[in-house]
């Protein structure tokens, strides 16, 4: 047999079917696309909790004291539904979840998962088992923070940030275990990271369908592909980080604690060079949603496609080189400021080019404003803004005045939720009927979006205002300081905006559990697309695709191309000979 015959009939074996118990099936499953549906709920749960925490913070902050009667109106009795240490808790908790148990699982492990073979033409990860054990490991963490609410002493309580040598405090003096807690989950949340990047790397790199060059494949691999190497890079930096914090407060090291010599500032150095490239860890999945949505319902081929790889390979190089901008204030050479200074104002550069690429899709095209289009434009309109915002960070004097306000606060939610989370509710509209098999509803789509985009702004924007105004982050009642009282009316009505925003993501969970088991089933492609997971049955089986992997004959936007009489010409759909009839 040659080996050639040797090698189709084994992926012919291969592809054959594939009966597997319960537990192989929906747990312990070496599938991609289970390992996605997992990522996906892990990450939803997770949001959840984050989102309540949230909205226990706002109240706080809207309401946290009343006047006694009769006392000339002298604050005498608080009525705060938390104590300072429960409040420290909570916010700390609220934005370690969304990043590390929210963000991270929904876009690059979900989609991450879901997207890279279907899209590439590959059957599998490219180790299935280590792909297993990376949700697993990563689900474990999560179990492991949430340990942390139930522990004497309460949760890790010194900010997601957790800078020394506050958070360096040695545990065996009585303080709490929760900040323990905190530090192993993300070490061991760190090693799962690890394991799907290298899985995405080597699968990008080498399980490309026939005809799949790299740049033919679909800018959201692009994306993952770029995301995975930072995280290969990144994660290693944050988990070392987090074990000799450990050790600070557990073994009596002193890396961060001044009573032995160490150094705290060591540990801002450590977590800012993870920290930085995190971002654009959390950002580049949902550019890269956008960029392959956006094509879609505007019925033209991207504009500036190689343009839009590379910047995302710019922006992935400069990340490593913009982190000091978090340190403005920590007593940095004002020489090597600037230089952070300067290299974060280069930064915008690829961003804006990729912003310019999008407008540049939407110019002239066939708009059809489907609850996926409508996300990744929010995505798109609200990453500007945050950008934006981000301008006035990068400028030094600019930073010191603003550090540690409530302009932060809008800069990041503009960027992280704005960002990052409208683009993953664009990737859960828009593969839902790949991923399950059914359509969502999408009225119920409409109904989630609107409310979520204005309240959206309605709780984010004004933090621009009160953080100009000098309000601070992290404070447990801004009623104390006096020259913060006036624009207290603020607060209570970004309080109330975010409950209204909570309340908005009621009929996301409708649609997506009634979708889930009773929508009406999804057509093969329908978006008509022009990617290669659209060429797989609705949901995909094990392997993805029968005997024989599709073949690739051009890039992934091609709509509206002359040599089709429909609006898009899908990859795998072979060159018409010339004088054969067109499909």
């Amino acid at each position: 047999m040659s080996s050639t015959t040797a090698t189709a009939h084994g992926h012919a074996t291969h592809a054959g079917h594939h009966e597997l118990g319960f537990v192989q099936t929906y747990i312990f499953s070496r599938d991609h696309k289970m390992i996605a549906r997992q990522f996906l709920f892990l990450g939803l749960f997770m949001m959840i909790l984050g989102g309540l925490l949230a909205l226990v913070v706002r109240w706080q902050l809207a309401w946290p004291e009343t006047a006694v009667p009769g006392l000339g109106g002298i604050l005498k009795e608080t009525s705060g539904i938390l104590e300072p240490s429960t409040y420290n808790m909570a916010f700390t908790m609220h934005a370690t979840i969304m990043i590390f148990f929210v963000i991270m699982p929904i876009l690059a492990g979900c989609f991450g998962n879901f997207c890279i073979p279907l899209m590439l033409g590959a059957r599998d990860m490219a180790f299935p088992v280590l792909n297993m054990l990376s949700i697993w490991t990563t689900a474990s963490a999560g179990v492991i923070m949430l340990v942390g609410f139930f522990v004497p002493g309460g949760h890790a309580a010194a900010g997601w940030t957790s800078y020394a040598p506050l958070s360096a405090v040695p545990s065996y003096t009585g303080t709490n275990w929760g900040q323990n807690i905190w530090c192993i989950s993300l070490f061991i949340m760190g090693i799962g990271s690890m394991m799907g990047s290298i899985n995405y790397v080597t699968t990008v790199i080498n399980m490309r369908a026939p005809g799949m060059k790299l740049f033919r494949m679909p800018l959201v691999v692009w994306s993952l592909f770029i995301t995975a190497i930072l995280l290969l890079l990144a994660m290693p930096v944050l988990t070392s980080g987090v074990a000799m914090l450990l050790f600070d407060r557990t073994l009596g090291t002193s890396w961060f604690r001044p009573s032995g010599g160490g150094e705290p500032l060591l540990w801002q150095h450590l977590f800012w060079y993870f920290g930085h490239p995190e971002v654009y860890i959390l950002i580049l999945p949902a550019m890269g949603i956008a960029s392959e949505i956006l094509p879609v319902f505007a019925r033209k081929p991207i504009f500036g496609y190689h343009a839009m790889a590379f910047s995302m390979i710019g922006i992935a190089f400069l990340s490593w080189i913009v982190y000091g901008h978090h340190m403005f204030v920590s007593g940095m050479n004002p020489a090597l400021g600037m230089a952070f200074t300067v290299t974060t104002m280069i930064i915008a550069v690829p961003s804006a080019i990729k912003t310019f690429n999008w407008l540049g899709t939407l110019w002239g095209g066939s708009i059809r404003f489907t609850v996926p289009m409508l996300n990744a434009l929010a995505f798109v309109s609200m990453f500007v803004i945050g950008g934006l915002s981000g301008i006035f960070m990068a400028s030094t004097p600019v930073d010191i005045f603003i550090q540690d306000t409530y302009f932060i606060v809008a800069h990041i939610h503009y960027v992280v939720f704005g960002g990052s989370i409208f683009g993953a509710f664009a990737a859960i509209y828009y593969w839902f009927p790949k991923m399950f098999g059914r359509m969502t509803n999408p009225l119920l789509g409409h109904l989630h979006f609107w409310p979520t985009f204005v309240f959206f702004n309605l709780t984010f924007f004004p933090m621009h205002i009160i953080g100009v105004g000098g309000q601070m982050r992290r404070i447990y009642n801004p009623m104390q300081y006096e020259f913060l009282q006036h624009q207290q009316h603020w607060n209570v009505f970004i309080t109330v905006s975010a409950l209204c925003l909570g309340v908005a993501q009621i009929p996301f969970v409708i649609n997506f559990f009634w979708s889930l088991f009773a929508g009406q089933k999804a057509p093969l492609n329908p978006w008509n697309a022009n990617t290669l997971e659209w060429s797989a049955p609705s949901p995909p089986p094990h392997l993805n695709w029968g005997a024989t992997l599709p073949t690739v004959y051009r890039g992934p936007y091609e709509y509206n191309a002359p040599e089709s009489r429909e609006d898009f010409l899908p990859q795998w759909q072979a060159p018409v000979r010339a004088g054969a009839p067109r499909h």
